[in-house]
């Protein structure tokens, strides 16, 4: 990301996305209008050329010229008759011919009594085609003319050249052109509301520094969730054994006691023995472990104390780490069979690899791509919102230079983060 990218305010990119994504559209618009356009103008030159010579062939004085068999004497009485019919339709040529296709009619004089360029069916019947003949390339109809007795006598064939196609859809363009500038002015007019709304809830921090803040919003509500259900339960364990303890069952009390302490310190080892360990997170992972427990989910935690640290800062260490729990301890929930387990590694290349597996129902193939998104949730909207926390996961370790799988039996979230640059090595990068 570049130093411009990281201060530009969010309220700017959301005006900039939404006005690209509007001129697309627009365009995108305009395009398919245009072929639309194109594709009508076509389509009513058929129309045309079909309606017109089959009207000419119905038409008895073009019948009874042709059934004359005489050539000269049909070319004197239907050139006049063609011309008028072209010079008062949209239509550019009308061709009149014998059954043999030897021109009666032909808007040049001089091509009358030459033989007809183009297809002539070999049965009595209708036909529409794109021809180039001496008036350049053009759509045309072609339809038999039919005595009273029902014999072909002739044909007759109306056509627009494509040039004149084009013109037509030159006339419509700007009709297009015109409906795609309306898609982009209000799309245009959808960003700058959009910037404004942004504005009003973010004001100019950069999109960055809004995730940031997201982010530490849902590192203080997970924290504060297994605070108080670490604070829960110890809680009731005290209360049990001072109760215990008034009436006179001291051994018992101090079992508990014992047992809470042992839970306690087995995860505090865990965590205290890395070499490079976050405080943070582990007083996210005690306050997890009793939240398992309070919702009847055992926990199981595997800390590789030879794992180094995260590059990722504390407040994202718990969102990361605390969203992938907070999902796992809702399908584990809900699951016959309930666990849940933790287990931070070293990866290969030096870095870290988080691991939050649980016995839940798993995700389906075709969600888990939609599962990272934001506002997508297959639980019911709470409160606190729902379709921020995997979305939210996935946009840190990506900026981070990580990744995010999704593993099967058991379900398992791996995520796989570069480790931290030693002191020295980062302030050899900012130096000049």
């Amino acid at each position: 990301m570049t130093r411009s990218e990281r201060s530009r305010s969010a309220a700017s990119h959301v005006f900039v996305v939404l006005l690209i994504a509007a001129i697309l559209v627009g365009v995108v618009a305009a395009v398919i209008l245009a072929l639309q356009t194109q594709r009508a103008s076509r389509a009513e030159a058929e129309q045309l050329t079909s309606a017109l010579a089959q009207s000419l062939a119905d038409s008895p004085s073009v019948i009874d010229a042709l059934d004359g068999e005489d050539a000269d004497a049909a070319s004197a009485a239907l050139q006049p008759y063609a011309t008028a019919v072209v010079a008062h339709s949209a239509l550019d040529f009308i061709t009149v011919m014998t059954s043999s296709g030897l021109r009666v009619t032909h808007p040049d004089p001089d091509q009358v009594g030459a033989h007809y360029i183009g297809t002539i069916p070999g049965t009595p019947t209708t036909l529409t085609e794109e021809f180039t003949g001496t008036l350049g390339a053009s759509i045309r109809t072609i339809t038999p003319v039919l005595n009273s007795a029902g014999e072909s006598v002739g044909w007759v064939a109306a056509g627009v050249t494509v040039e004149s196609v084009a013109e037509s859809f030159l006339v419509r363009l700007p009709s297009a052109v015109a409906i795609s500038a309306l898609i982009v002015a209000a799309g245009s007019l959808g960003a700058f509301l959009a910037r404004r709304y942004t504005r009003r809830i973010a004001g100019d921090l950069p999109a960055g520094r809004v995730r940031d803040a997201v982010a530490s919003y849902e590192s203080v509500r997970t924290l504060g969730e297994a605070l108080r259900a670490q604070t829960h339960e110890h809680g009731n364990r005290m209360h049990t054994a001072i109760a215990l303890l008034e009436l006179g069952r001291t051994r018992e009390a101090i079992d508990i006691l014992v047992e809470t302490s042992q839970q306690s310190q087995s995860l505090v080892d865990q965590v205290t023995a890395r070499r490079d360990g976050d405080p943070t997170v582990g007083a996210l992972l005690l306050g997890k472990a009793s939240q398992a427990k309070e919702r009847g989910v055992d926990w199981s935690a595997d800390i590789d104390p030879d794992a180094p640290r995260s590059s990722l800062a504390p407040m994202d260490s718990i969102a990361v780490l605390g969203n992938l729990i907070d999902n796992a301890l809702d399908a584990a929930a809900a699951a016959p069979v309930r666990w849940l387990r933790v287990v931070v590694s070293a990866a290969p290349n030096g870095g870290v690899v988080l691991e939050v597996s649980d016995s839940g129902a798993g995700v389906p193939a075709a969600m888990r791509e939609q599962i990272f998104q934001h506002g997508f949730s297959t639980k019911p909207a709470g409160a606190e919102g729902r379709g921020v926390g995997l979305a939210l996961v996935r946009s840190i370790v990506n900026e981070a230079g990580g990744t995010v799988e999704i593993l099967d039996e058991p379900t398992t979230f791996r995520v796989t983060l570069p480790g931290a640059r030693a002191p020295h090595a980062e302030m050899k990068e900012q130096m000049p």
